[in-house]
């Protein structure tokens, strides 16, 4: 999707508004089944060290990160994100026409943060939710990157499809619907989850691999739908 500047223009000063917020709430009441757990690493202080002074790491942040990915997506001609599990690979195709998620996602993958994350939440028939984990590492390579929101992009025409991924909203107060940069879901319910369009931003769908999606979505889940064996992303790589 690349997206004229001037369409975001409307979009930026509810980004510079919004404070933290909650994934926000249909009009009739979700079910355990059916709802979107929101970004759930709360936010840590940045531990400056002398060396990352001296090195000016550059963190992302909600007045620089349009502009960053607006730039960044600008120049991208990659599309596509193999996803290595501990349960075996599938591909993802990102969407052109959502810009900003596409960059988020392959900017991430090529920093190295969705290494070594999981598949933290399991909804059989329903979704599973990656890009969070049980270690401290998680919040540290967050802490690295910056903290930050994606606008919503809700209005290209994709639903949320069997295979669709898409980004939960954030934790915070957020009326804005301001995604979470840091996780992701994919659906499984065939043929689709649709009660979640115009709540989250679809930006992608898997091409390649669906049956290693359905094995994650089938493993037994304890509390919080958190998998009873951990579910590893090994390694996501830009094609």
């Amino acid at each position: 999707m690349l997206i004229k500047p001037s369409k975001f223009i409307a979009i930026i000063p509810l980004f510079f508004l919004v404070a933290c917020g909650d994934t926000p709430k249909k009009e009739a009441p979700k079910t355990e089944e059916n709802r979107v757990e929101t970004d759930s690493v709360p936010e840590q202080p940045i531990a400056e060290t002398v060396e990352e002074k001296e090195e000016e790491i550059f963190l992302l942040n909600e007045e620089n990160a349009i502009d960053f990915f607006f730039n960044y997506a600008n120049e991208l001609k990659e599309d596509k994100v193999r996803l290595t599990t501990s349960m075996g690979s599938f591909t993802i195709q990102l969407y052109d026409n959502v810009p900003y998620h596409k960059a988020n996602f392959i900017y991430l993958s090529k920093k190295g943060y969705f290494d070594n994350t999981q598949f933290h939440r399991v909804v059989k028939d329903f979704i599973i939710q990656g890009g969070n984990s049980d270690d401290t590492k998680t919040a540290k390579k967050r802490r690295l990157i910056g903290r930050y929101l994606l606008p919503p992009d809700t209005r290209k025409g994709h639903k949320h499809h069997r295979g669709t991924i898409s980004m939960p909203s954030s934790e915070r107060h957020n009326p804005h619907k301001l995604a979470s940069p840091y996780e992701f879901f994919i659906v499984v319910t065939k043929p689709g989850s649709y009660h979640l369009d115009g709540s989250y931003t679809p930006f992608g769908k898997v091409i390649e691999g669906m049956d290693v999606v359905d094995a994650i979505n089938n493993v037994p889940v304890g509390d919080g739908d958190w998998p009873w064996q951990n579910v590893y992303i090994l390694k996501a790589e830009v094609l």
